[in-house]
């Protein structure tokens, strides 16, 4: 039984270990040639969120996974892809969570139609005691 748990860890950790010991990706850490492709890409490094540390932009975080999707957006923008398409492909494949920008889709309507209704109800809500303190003095009188 000890053999079997120690062989069954050891397939679990394995691959984990992989993961921290592949080599970054060419342009994870170096910036392009062209200052003005690079600003491309700094900006739209800066609107995109790491996965992995959800906190931060893909710009500013040292995970792994925000340095493969660095080295993505600068080989994007080398073969001739614009920043809205790359962010379109990245949306495609990690899904909207991935923006710092949203747009309004089926997923994402909540997110914007919430804030509105609580602040509707929150609205209903002193509109209509403040309508019963008036009456109330009005009465009082």
């Amino acid at each position: 039984m000890m053999r079997f748990l120690v062989a069954l860890l050891a397939l679990i950790a394995t691959p984990l270990a992989a993961q921290d010991s592949m080599p970054p990706a060419p342009y994870a850490y170096t910036q392009l040639q062209d200052p003005a492709l690079e600003a491309e890409a700094v900006e739209l490094m800066e609107t995109l969120r790491c996965l992995k540390c959800q906190s931060q932009s893909i710009h500013d975080s040292d995970a792994p996974m925000a340095g493969d999707m660095r080295h993505q957006v600068r080989a994007r923008l080398l073969a001739g892809e614009s920043p809205d398409q790359i962010r379109a492909w990245l949306i495609q494949r990690y899904g909207d969570y991935v923006s710092y920008q949203p747009e309004v889709s089926a997923t994402t309507w909540p997110l914007f139609a919430i804030p509105l209704l609580l602040l509707a109800i929150v609205g209903a809500i002193l509109v209509r005691r403040l309508g019963r303190r008036r009456s109330d003095e009005g009465d009082a009188a």
